[in-house]
């Protein structure tokens, strides 16, 4: 019976207990605290993008069954083709530079570090993206296009070339 008085006693205190004097102060302190920081976790949520990225994206892509923002990346690339349609030397040219940028872009979205699509380029593996070293020849060929405005381009080179992006944009889930 003693044994069971004293377990009980025990509980009591755990469960229920007398809090007065400088536990009260302290425990008024910390549920402060805890609301400061529940109001500043609620706050961050709401007015940074992490809960739209993390949240409002996934399920975007599990009920549209398609990457996000895949529509806009889709449009981007038709204009992209419909400039390589031309047959001009300059529109194959800006074409090639679109192209760039939007597999630049792609890869930004999908959280690759980086100052420019050059050093984005050079993190990733073979296993990111199959083509790496056909895009890296190609992202080279773009530098040439922005760099010497006398460099020459013919219509065949320029398709290669987006063929090599679009196939890096579709390896990429963007496409």
């Amino acid at each position: 019976m003693e044994t069971y008085q004293t377990l009980n006693e025990i509980l009591n205190f755990l469960l229920y207990p007398k809090i007065t004097g400088w536990l009260l102060v302290i425990k008024i302190i910390f549920l402060g605290f805890a609301s400061f920081f529940l109001g500043f976790v609620i706050w961050a949520l709401i007015n940074t993008s992490w809960l739209k990225r993390i949240f409002l994206q996934d399920l975007k892509e599990i009920l549209t069954y398609r990457p996000y923002r895949s529509k806009e990346f889709i449009k981007k690339w038709e204009k992209i083709k419909e400039r390589l349609g031309t047959g001009s030397e300059p529109e194959a040219k800006l074409a090639l530079i679109e192209a760039d940028s939007l597999l630049d872009e792609a890869l930004k979205d999908q959280g690759y570090a980086g100052e420019s699509l050059g050093e984005r380029l050079e993190k990733l593996t073979v296993d990111i993206l199959p083509n790496l070293a056909k895009t890296q020849e190609v992202h080279k060929i773009r530098n040439n296009i922005i760099h010497d405005p006398t460099y020459k381009l013919n219509l065949e080179e320029a398709k290669k070339a987006l063929a090599i992006y679009e196939k890096a944009l579709i390896n990429l889930d963007v496409l």
